[in-house]
């Protein structure tokens, strides 16, 4: 075991035992240094995306000062859920290591599966009713960027 995921472990560990949240830590490393720490803060902060990839993400591009974390890499307690491998992937992180899967988070009741199956479905066919309004509308701001000289690609 690597000493980044000994860590990312560790502050798993320590979150529960704090009572800060959920057993889930992560740590981001670019050249060998660790940069940032995450840990699972959804019901302290209160913050639904406050898992701890997402929290190591937002502190890495803070102290980075730049949205790209490429370069970097990504050491977690626990397989990425939905959204945080999302995140991992729009921050560009060089890869990904981890230590539980989806199925030991799902044995603690932690199930993500039915994001997966949602994500597979088709959008009339959700849980979650997805209802296209005002599309015109919407396409004027894609437009302005379009055309925008100012605009940062991402």
């Amino acid at each position: 075991m690597s000493e980044f995921m000994q860590e990312a472990g560790e502050i798993a560990l320590h979150n529960v035992r704090s009572g800060r949240g959920g057993p889930f830590g992560a740590v981001i490393v670019k050249e060998g240094k660790v940069i940032a720490r995450g840990m699972n803060l959804v019901t302290t902060t209160p913050d639904p995306t406050a898992h701890a990839e997402v929290t190591a993400i937002r502190e890495a591009a803070k102290i980075l000062g730049t949205f790209d974390l490429s370069g970097c890499e990504i050491y977690t307690s626990c397989e990425p859920c939905p959204m945080c491998l999302g995140a991992i992937y729009w921050a560009r992180l060089d890869k990904i290591y981890y230590a539980c899967t989806q199925a030991d988070a799902a044995e603690i009741d932690f199930d993500d599966e039915f994001i997966y199956q949602e994500f597979a479905r088709p959008i009339e066919d959700r849980r979650l009713p997805m209802i296209q309004e005002a599309r015109e509308e919407g396409l004027k701001a894609f437009k302005a960027w379009q055309e925008s000289q100012n605009k940062i690609q991402y």
